[in-house]
Formats: structure tokens, C-alpha cells, sequence
């Protein structure tokens, strides 16, 4: 399914790398990916919610190949999965040669956003419409994703009483 027939559950976001992304092993700097994943990952939420939106959550970032410096990088982010005020974003990082046009997938990571209103509470969102089987596997792992959080989260509270 293209970008288009998605609607506004997507985006993209390409950025060039230059020298001052670089890390010490000269590679693309890890903490220059996530960045960019939260802002290509905002991008979607906004889009969907019409909202405001807030990082709450970065479940999981796996970078997979070092991305060079001089290519670019594309962070294609998804909504996932939609709850009352909240969302899970996919984004799939890939990188390019601009010279040979040869691309990778580097990375992914999952990220929970909030749609918030101007004092920062948090607003309803729609419930997302599954599209096809490629959406409906998407929010199936998402959901099993949050459960994992939510049992978590209760785990460590229970060990804090």
C-alpha cells in the first residue's frame, strides 16, 4: 500500500548526514537517529490527530547497521495503533548512497505519543481504521506491545509499595 492510499497515518522525513552528525567512531551519531525518529514519528501523530502531540514513550530502538555520513536517511513513521489519548509510531530508518541509489533498512523504533490540547492535557484521538492486513498485523503487535508496558509498569509499582 503506498503512502497516498495511507492517508495521514504516515510520513516521511529525509535528511542528508553531514559531518556534524558524526560520532567519535565516525558513523552517524545514535542519539542524531532518535531524534529523528521522534520528530518523523511526531509528524505522523500530528497528522493523524489533528492534535498537539508529547513523546511518552520510547519502547524500543534497534539500530541494526551503522549509518555513514553523506547519506541520507529516510525515517518512514506509521500509526500503529490508536488508544483513547494515546498512539503507538512505528518508524522504519533506512539509508542511501546517493551516489549508487543502494539503500538499507539501519534501525527501527516504536514510540507512544499523546495527543495533548495548549495546557498539555491530554485530548481524545480517533479510533484508526484498519485498512487492510498489513494494518490489522500492526495494531495486533502494537497491542501486544502495550500490554508488555502496562504489566511492567504494574510489576514496578508493585515492587515500590
Amino acid at each position: 500500500m503506498s503512502v497516498q492510499d495511507r492517508g495521514e497515518r504516515v510520513a516521511l522525513l529525509t535528511r542528508w548526514m553531514e559531518p556534524a552528525d558524526a560520532n567519535l567512531a565516525g558513523f552517524v551519531h545514535g542519539g542524531t537517529v532518535m531524534k529523528l525518529c521522534d520528530d518523523a514519528a511526531g509528524l505522523a501523530a500530528v497528522r493523524y490527530s489533528r492534535q498537539r502531540v508529547v513523546t511518552a514513550a520510547i519502547d524500543r530502538m534497534t539500530f541494526l547497521v551503522p549509518i555513514h555520513i553523506g547519506e541520507l536517511v529516510t525515517f518512514a513513521s506509521t500509526v500503529n495503533a490508536t488508544w483513547r489519548t494515546s498512539m503507538e509510531v512505528g518508524v522504519r530508518v533506512e539509508a542511501e548512497n546517493p551516489l549508487t541509489g543502494d539503500r538499507r533498512h539501519t534501525g527501527s523504533a516504536f514510540l507512544t505519543l499523546v495527543a495533548v490540547d495548549e495546557d498539555g492535557r491530554p485530548v481524545a484521538i480517533p479510533p484508526l481504521e484498519l485498512l487492510d492486513e498489513e494494518s490489522e498485523r500492526r495494531e495486533r503487535d502494537a497491542q501486544i506491545r502495550r500490554a508488555g508496558r502496562l504489566a511492567e509498569r504494574e510489576r514496578i509499582r508493585g515492587a515500590q509499595a
